[in-house]
């Protein structure tokens, strides 16, 4: 098993920047593709970003593709997801996700989550 906590969501104002981070325990983290997704209220759950398990390779939707960035220290069982540009229409619980060997941009196949942190972007 691993353990996802989700830190840094807030209100800010749009155009502003949230940096997001996301800690892991329990198993090796450098064993795990790791992504962001968000959801909104009757939503289904969209893909942000992802990183392979190296932090080597990065995937991002076309929606955030340029204001934001995925990484990881896996010295310090750390994901990170830096947030510029922010707009309103970025509002959303934030999850982490992890899936073990490979990096996906699908939601559904994750096998691990965190609770998720609320983003409010203020027009």
């Amino acid at each position: 098993q691993v353990q996802l906590v989700e830190s840094g969501g807030g209100l800010v104002q749009a155009g502003g920047s949230l940096r997001l981070s996301c800690g892991a325990s329990g198993r090796t983290f450098s064993n795990y593709g790791m992504g962001w997704v968000r959801q909104t209220p009757g939503k289904a759950r969209e893909f942000v970003a992802a990183i392979s398990s190296s932090g080597t390779r990065s995937y991002y939707a076309d929606s955030v593709k340029g204001r934001f960035t995925i990484s990881r220290d896996n010295a310090k069982n750390t994901m990170f997801l830096q947030m510029n540009s922010l707009k309103p229409e970025d509002t959303a619980v934030y999850y982490c996700a992890a899936k073990e060997v490979v990096v996906t941009t699908t939601p559904v196949l994750y096998d691990y989550w965190g609770q998720g942190t609320q983003v409010t972007v203020s027009s």
